[in-house]
Order: structure tokens, then sequence, then C-alpha cells
């Protein structure tokens, strides 16, 4: 298929792009590179369109020329502490920029789209694990502006005869088991790399936030998925989508790790302590989350391989010590 994926040259969209061109895919990325890396993409000069999804006429251009099938909708702002100190900024680019993004689907008659969700459209008081008939009732403008791009999507699904499937994610981590491409973002708050640059030097040291909370050692524990597993699912997802379907499926590994087990395993796999300490509970961060995949594992046969904290952090700790500084060496 000849796809087109927003974000294409971030860290979640490239890992994608790779994986489909390994699996016989046709795809382009498009992105503004802000916080996307060149480098990230294979054959950038023919793989890569610089532009921003509110230029909806370039966007439309893109899509024409590459004669897109699909689009792999990727490219958003995705920090919960960021998102409450500057909420217009969220609304701009998740919510504007998704209705620019079908605004040029639209124009270049592209009818099929796989949107990059995530869990904190979900409330975080109920049950655990998620599943996605769980209340959606967010409790951060990052959370509410992904909802509300969701609620775009059907709405234009509905009116215009668009198929459409939202992938919730929980947490991607991890890095290419290859050791050639992994995560740099401009504005770093996943918590592997965070350890990882502490354990390098590149930081004094990592913050925990929160020790009080009422999991087995008192940190928050979340579901770590690995960005391979996420493009195996988004590769099922797109082969089996068609105009006028709608589905929305959970992308977790269906287990939980603390904070402090994933700090334990990335000192295992640096052989040497990391210097760490704890500060207060972040505003927006719950105690636990984690996903029920038996969804998607059900439809599509999805079958996570990475996906255990160990091999999680085996694969991130490879890229940076190959690449302390990213993709700028």
């Amino acid at each position: 298929m000849r796809l087109l994926l927003t974000g294409g040259a971030g860290y979640v969209g490239s890992a994608c792009l790779r994986y489909l061109l390994e699996n016989g895919h046709d795809p382009i990325a498009y992105d503004n590179l802000l916080e996307g890396n060149r480098e990230a993409v294979p054959d950038a000069a023919k793989r890569l369109v610089e532009g921003d999804i509110a230029d909806v006429d370039r966007l439309t251009d893109a899509l024409k020329r590459h004669q897109a099938e699909a689009v792999m909708h990727f490219a958003a702002l995705a920090s919960v502490p960021d998102s409450i100190a500057d909420p217009e900024a969220y609304y701009r680019v998740n919510v504007a920029g998704t209705k620019s993004v079908l605004d040029a689907m639209r124009a270049a008659g592209t009818l099929k789209i796989l949107f990059s969700s995530t869990a904190a459209t979900y409330g975080f008081h109920g049950e655990m694990p998620l599943r996605e008939t769980s209340a959606q009732t967010p409790e951060t403008p990052y959370g509410t502006t992904k909802l509300v791009a969701e609620w775009l999507i059907k709405d234009y699904a509905r009116a215009y005869g668009m198929g459409y499937t939202l992938l919730r994610y929980f947490n991607a981590s991890g890095a290419d088991p290859s050791g050639e491409f992994g995560e740099d973002r401009r504005h770093e708050s996943h918590l592997i790399p965070l350890v990882f640059q502490a354990a390098l030097g590149r930081r004094p040291k990592v913050t925990i936030f929160g020790s009080d909370y009422p999991t087995r050692d008192g940190t928050c524990v979340r579901d770590y998925v690995h960005t391979t597993d996420l493009a195996q699912a988004h590769r099922l997802a797109v082969e089996s989508l068609e105009p006028g379907m709608g589905r929305a499926y959970n992308l977790g590994s269906g287990t939980g790790a603390t904070v402090l087990e994933v700090l334990r395993a990335c000192e295992q796999a640096a052989g040497r302590p990391i210097p760490h300490d704890f500060a207060p509970r972040r505003p927006g961060d719950p105690g636990v989350l984690v996903a029920s995949p038996d969804r998607i594992v059900g439809d599509l046969g999805w079958a996570p391989r990475y996906s255990d904290v160990e091999t999680i952090v085996r694969t991130a700790w490879a890229w940076h010590q190959r690449r302390p500084h990213g993709y700028s060496e």
C-alpha cells in the first residue's frame, strides 16, 4: 500500500515507517522536523516531505503526489505536564491539526486513516486494566485534545465515507532491535531515555515523581509497549481497514511495571547504579495505568514480541550506548 505518515520522522512514526518498508509497503513521512529526525527516515530524499500539518494545501499535494491509499496520523504534542502549562498549543496542534489532516484527505480522495491516540483519553479512577469500553473521561488537556481528535475522525468518517482505526497507545518505549534507530526527542519526557541520560552523565540524575502511590513500591505503574510491536499493530490495522469501517484498539502489553522496577532494569542493563531522587507527585499522573489488549489480539492476531520490560530496556540501552547524543552525532 502507498501510505503517508504525518509525524513520520518522529519516534513512533519512523519506527512504523521502517517496519512498513520492511514488510512490502510504500510509506512516506510528512514531518516539520521540530521533534522528528531526518536520519530516522531511510532514503529521506525520497521518503520525507517537510511540511506542517496546518498547511492543508501542502499536505493535500503530498497525498496526491504519492497517491496515498491511507494516512497514519502520528503528528501531535504529547506531554501531560506541558499540556497543563500550555493548553492552547495542544488544542492548536492536536485538534486543529487533526482537522487539517482530515480536510487534506477529503481534498485528495484518501478515505482511510489510522490515528495515534492515547490511554490518556480514559479516566484513571476506574477498573484496571483499561478496555476499549472503559469510560473516556480525560483528566488532562493532552487527553482531552486527543479525545476531541477521535470525535473529529468519527464525525468525518460518518459524513464523508471514511474508514478509521483509533490506536490508543500506553507507554511507547524501546529502540530498534538493530541498535540503529531509537528515541531522540528535543524535549524528552519519557522515563527510560531520561534514566539512560543520567547513566551516561548527560544529566546529573533522574527524578521520580511520587513515592506514596498505593502500588507495590509506592511509585507509578505503567504499561510499556515496544515501538516494534506498535509498528506490527499499525501494519495489521491498515491492511485490514476499509472505507466505512470504524474501530478502536488499546496497544499495551497487558502488564505493568513500577518506575522503580524500570530504574532497576536500567541499572542491570547499564551494569551500574543510576543517580536518582524523589519529588512530589505531578498533576495529572495516575497511580496505575495498564491496558487490556485483548480486542486487537482477538481481531487482528497482534502478537507483541518485545514488550517485556527487560527486553525494552536492553534495546533502549543498546541505542543510547551507540548514540549517546542521538542522531546529532
